[in-house]
């Protein structure tokens, strides 16, 4: 089946034949390629040439595949996945570098600063595919309700938006069934929604099993606030 998933050696495989996809990924972007990956990365990290790594790590995993490629320091342990009518979504979180977004910010809501350690940091990393035809404007449609759905079960869940690192990739497969929109009202956005709130959320009940979530910014290890305020003005 499309948009299945195989995990080996800290690596996540989604395979599509023939999809193409929307990443966030660094040199991200439309792509054609018949497969997308999650990759957990190891403590003391600090690789930069990604592609050289992600290419690494997946020859090392047994998958020759090229495509999109995202990090985190989450291990796959923690990975949950959730299907949904034409849609699958697959999540690893972690959120030990929250970002909030406080609507009235203070002086004392500071940025922990840089880490003075070097455990990975968590991130919120999402794959999701839908098997319906999506032009690449609604497939960006589609990208940008799956980054709406993370926001909200984050806030819900955690208190905050998202981390500093979260990213996310999302495909479809040119030969089903065309689908001219996928917004939130749509078949294939309401069933993003839905796949992304319950595999975020199972992700999460793994990983903070046996730890807590930070309370704030300021509880968490590596969390930054956005304190600085803009300029109102009528165009």
């Amino acid at each position: 089946m499309a948009f299945e998933s195989t995990v080996h050696e800290g690596v996540l495989r989604v395979a599509a034949p023939g999809a193409r996809w929307l990443s966030s990924e660094p040199d991200g972007g439309f792509r054609d390629a018949d497969a997308a990956y999650n990759v957990s990365v190891p403590t003391g990290w600090d690789r930069t040439d990604l592609d050289a790594y992600g290419a690494e790590r997946r020859d090392s995993a047994g998958f020759d595949t090229p495509g999109a490629t995202l990090f985190t320091g989450v291990e796959m342990q923690h990975l949950c996945g959730a299907r949904a009518g034409s849609v699958v979504a697959y999540a690893t979180a972690g959120v030990s570098n929250p970002a909030g977004l406080p609507m009235a910010p203070t002086e004392r809501e500071e940025s922990a600063g840089e880490a003075d350690d070097d455990r990975p940091v968590g991130t919120v990393n999402l794959l999701v595919g839908t098997t319906r035809a999506l032009d690449d404007g609604t497939l960006a449609s589609l990208y940008g309700v799956v980054v709406e759905a993370k926001a909200a079960t984050l806030l819900a869940e955690t208190g905050f938006p998202g981390t500093t690192t979260d990213a996310a990739v999302v495909g479809t497969l040119p030969t089903g069934e065309s689908a001219a929109f996928a917004g939130s009202g749509t078949e294939v956005g309401d069933a993003a929604r839905a796949c992304v709130r319950e595999a975020l959320r199972g992700s999460l009940r793994s990983r903070y099993a046996e730890r807590s979530l930070p309370e704030s910014v300021d509880d968490a290890e590596y969390g930054t606030a956005t304190t600085r305020r803009a300029t109102t003005f009528d165009p």
